[in-house]
């Protein structure tokens, strides 16, 4: 019997991308592992039995980032978060490293903050013995601000499967008109505040959902809508359940996503499954993720991006590509995901 550990330390930040992740691949893994791979999950306190109480759970403690136990039985070590305090202190077991992003670079944080997260990724890839990230343009960057030590590195795609609820109809907000939705954590590297002008001179909502992580940039979003006089048709509706995650995608008319620093872009091949025109930022991965069906701002000023969004509507009207974007969606999903990284494992055995 092998012995996998995956880490699920992130999935104590609630409603957010890594939380996703964690869940959607570690169910993945139970699903494509073969008869002799048995899966440990490492989670906070409060998750154990979370993918079933039949799997075995191994609970972080703060004492482990001081002296972690060998955990000899185990074969792989599959640690999910970049910067994590949390590694094997066992040699013997393999150590896969998955980097999300450098985001924090191109967020242009103090460099003395820069330095630091930098650091802590070396010091995991100094202890992996492969290292996947989730997007070409994530390894590229990895190969500019970190050494990989000639270890072997892999670009495995995240993918995503949007949980449906058909009959659901009570979403935490109801729009009042045809809407444009964005999702994702309320903080200035999502760049959300530049919506607001897309919604000059039509009688379109917007609806921007996900944690408020920072009040201040959650005034700036409403202030700026307050300037365009649209204040009225711009709801932040924090974070929502899956049930509403999906409807919103559903009913929407179109998806907006102008983040600046993206490792990969989930909610994006989630609005792609529903086949909803996409308008999202020319930034880091992207343009990887939504390829030629997705319609980019490649400035954010009000009348580019009002241009772009009214072209690319046409465009879709005319060209009516939903079908291509439901399969380029379906393409990337996790039980693809889960078999390449098992790939990796089996020969790390």
């Amino acid at each position: 019997m092998h012995h996998i550990l995956f880490d699920c330390e992130t999935m104590k930040y609630a409603n957010t991308g890594l939380y996703e992740y964690c869940k959607q691949f570690g169910h993945a893994l139970l699903r494509n592992k073969a008869e002799d791979e048995k899966i440990t999950y490492y989670v906070p306190s409060g998750l154990k039995g979370f993918f079933g109480e039949e799997h075995q759970y191994i609970t972080i403690s703060k004492l482990h980032r001081l002296m972690m136990p060998s955990f000899s039985y185990l074969d792989i070590w599959h640690t999910s978060f970049q910067s994590t305090h949390y590694r094997p202190s066992n040699k013997n077991i393999g150590h896969v490293l998955t980097i999300h992003d450098l985001n924090f670079i191109h967020e242009k944080k103090n460099p003395k903050k820069v330095a630091s997260v930098l650091k802590k990724v070396q010091r995991n890839i100094d202890s992996a013995d492969h290292v996947v990230t989730i997007s070409k343009f994530v390894l590229e960057d990895v190969k500019q601000h970190l050494d990989l030590r000639n270890k072997p590195a892999s670009v495995i795609y995240n993918g995503g499967v949007l949980e449906t609820f058909p009959g659901f109809d009570t979403p935490e907000y109801r729009p009042q008109r045809p809407f444009i939705y964005n999702i994702g954590s309320i903080d200035a590297k999502k760049n959300a505040h530049v919506l607001p002008a897309l919604l000059i001179g039509n009688e379109y909502e917007l609806v921007i959902a996900g944690p408020v992580f920072d009040e201040e940039y959650k005034r700036k979003i409403l202030g700026t809508a307050a300037q365009y006089g649209v204040e009225d048709r711009v709801k932040v509706i924090g974070s929502i359940s899956n049930k509403s995650r999906y409807w919103y995608y559903h009913h929407c008319t179109a998806f907006a996503f102008p983040s600046l620093a993206e490792g990969f872009g989930l909610p994006v091949v989630e609005a792609m499954s529903e086949g909803k025109p996409c308008f999202l930022s020319d930034r880091t991965s992207l343009p990887e993720v939504g390829g030629p069906l997705a319609y980019y701002f490649h400035d954010f000023t009000d009348t580019a991006m009002q241009k772009t969004f009214a072209e690319g509507m046409a465009h879709f009207n005319a060209t009516m590509p939903g079908a291509a974007m439901k399969a380029h969606a379906a393409s990337l999903n996790l039980d693809n995901t889960a078999r390449n990284y098992l790939q990796i494992y089996r020969s790390l055995y």
